[in-house]
């Protein structure tokens, strides 16, 4: 009895060291990835995100930062997979994150239209992004919603997203007086 005992506390010491020994893993693949990304070597900063992805799949983080590089080398398809895991796997500021990176993908592409409810999704998990809203007013306009474009950029210049306010003061230089209709979710 006392065998099977000790037996049970060495498997699940070994499981938890093993277990450790993933995230600190993962955490240094991640790591790694992030100083490389910042010295501009975006290849390797992936092929990293995804390693630290291999040994922790739910390392939200990880999946962001890999969308972000594969967004700056132009793998649009890539770094929408990689956002939308953020939005299946993340806490909700890591939802709001994903939805928010997944519509300015999308906008970079010109799908104006599918960037609209991932700038929706952002805002009703974080009312206060700003640039979501700055966002959803620019694939607003191009969809041909220029009222929502003009509560979208009012609200995201209200909430302080400094291109939202040069905008509205180039061209509606009275915007502050009119009176404010709140932008639909």
């Amino acid at each position: 009895m006392k065998r099977m005992f000790y037996i049970t506390v060495v498997t699940a010491l070994m499981l938890l060291t093993a277990s450790m020994a993933v995230a600190e893993s993962a955490n240094r693949f991640f790591d790694q990835g992030f100083e490389t990304h910042l010295r501009g070597d975006l290849a390797t900063a992936v092929k990293l995100y995804s390693k630290a992805i291999d040994n922790n799949p739910a390392f939200s983080m990880a999946y962001q930062m890999r969308g972000i590089a594969l967004q700056q080398l132009k793998k649009y398809p890539q770094a929408i997979d990689d956002f939308s895991m953020l939005i299946t796997i993340g806490e909700p500021s890591f939802k709001s994150i994903g939805y928010y990176s997944r519509g300015v993908v999308k906008n970079m592409t010109g799908d104006f239209a599918g960037a609209i409810p991932d700038f929706s999704q952002a805002i009703e998990l974080d009312k206060k992004m700003a640039s979501a809203f700055f966002h959803r007013g620019i694939a607003k306009s191009k969809t041909g919603d220029l009222p929502g474009r003009m509560a979208d950029f009012r609200e995201a210049a209200r909430l302080g997203e400094s291109e939202a306010e040069a905008w509205l003061n180039t061209y509606y230089p009275g915007w502050r007086e009119q009176p404010l209709t709140p932008p639909p979710l």
